[in-house]
C-alpha cells in the first residue's frame, strides 16, 4: 500500500477514534486494529506505543475543552492521576510476565455487568449525587488510578468505560464530570505506556504524530458535542461504545 494513502486512512481512523473518545472513551476500538491491519508483520509493543502518541494529544485536548466549562474535582483526580501513572507503568512491564489474552473472559463478564448496570439504572450519571470529597474520595480515587492504571497498561480495551462507571458509581459523578476525571487519567496512563514502549521498542513516531493531529481534530468536535447535548447524549455513547467493546471481545474470546 502507498506510504501516502497509508498516512490519509489512518489519518481518518485516528480523526473517528479521536471523536468517540473524546465524548466516552473506546478510541482504541479504532485505532489498534486499523494499525493491526496496516502493519501486520509489525510487532504489537510497537504498534501499541504508536497508538498511544496518537492518543494522548486528543485526550489532552478533550481534557481542557471539558475543563472549559465542567469543574474538575482535583482534590480526587490529581491522586487518581499519578496512581493510575505509577499502575500504567507497572502494567506495561507486566505483559513480559503474562499474556494479556487471558485477561478476555473476565473483562468480557465485567463488561456486560457494567452495561447491564448502567442500562436498568435509567438515573445513573445523568444527576450528580456528589459528596464533598474528603479522605474516602481521595483512598477511592487512589484505587480506581492504581487498578484501572495497571489493567491500561497490560490490556487496556474499555478503559475509559470503566473509569466513567466507577467515577459515578463510587464517587457520585454525572457523567459529563466523571467523562472529563477519566480524560485526565486516561493522559496519566498513555504518559506512563509511551514512556515505556520507547525504552524498550522503536516506535513510528512520524505515523504518530500524523494520527496525533488527526486525533487532535476529532476530539475537538466530540468534546463540543458532548458539552452541547449534556449527560444525557454521554450516557447513550457510553452504552453503544460498552456494547461495541462487548461484541469486539467476545469475538476475540470464542470466534477468533
Amino acid at each position: 500500500m502507498d506510504a501516502e494513502f497509508l498516512f490519509v486512512v489512518l489519518g481518518l481512523a485516528a480523526m473517528f477514534a479521536g471523536f468517540v473518545d473524546a465524548i466516552v472513551g473506546g478510541g482504541g476500538l479504532i485505532q489498534i486494529p486499523a494499525l493491526l491491519a496496516a502493519f501486520p508483520a509489525s510487532a504489537p509493543a510497537n504498534l501499541f506505543g504508536t497508538n498511544k502518541i496518537a492518543s494522548i494529544v486528543g485526550t489532552m485536548s478533550a481534557a481542557v475543552q471539558y475543563s472549559r466549562r465542567v469543574e474538575i474535582p482535583w482534590r480526587v483526580v490529581g491522586p487518581g492521576a499519578v496512581a493510575a501513572l505509577l499502575g500504567s507503568w507497572y502494567g506495561a512491564k507486566a505483559v513480559v510476565f503474562l499474556d494479556p489474552a487471558v485477561l478476555r473472559p473476565l473483562i468480557l463478564v465485567l463488561l456486560i455487568l457494567v452495561a447491564l448496570y448502567t442500562f436498568v439504572r435509567k438515573d445513573l450519571g445523568t444527576v450528580s449525587t456528589e459528596p464533598a470529597h474528603g479522605r474516602r474520595s481521595v483512598v477511592l480515587a487512589l484505587g480506581i488510578g492504581a487498578v484501572i492504571g495497571f489493567y491500561d497498561g497490560f490490556f487496556g480495551p474499555g478503559t475509559g468505560s470503566f473509569l466513567i462507571f466507577l467515577f459515578i458509581r463510587l464517587l457520585g459523578m454525572d457523567f459529563l464530570r466523571a467523562s472529563v476525571s477519566a480524560k485526565i487519567l486516561n493522559v496519566s496512563t498513555n504518559l506512563a505506556a509511551i514512556a515505556y514502549f520507547a525504552s524498550t521498542v522503536e516506535l513510528m513516531w512520524k505515523l504518530g504524530l500524523v494520527m496525533a493531529l488527526c486525533n487532535l481534530c476529532g476530539a475537538v468536535v466530540g468534546s463540543r458535542l458532548a458539552l452541547k447535548r449534556g449527560s444525557g447524549f454521554v450516557r447513550k455513547m457510553f452504552l453503544v461504545v460498552v456494547t461495541v467493546l462487548i461484541a469486539r471481545l467476545a469475538y476475540d474470546t470464542f470466534l477468533r
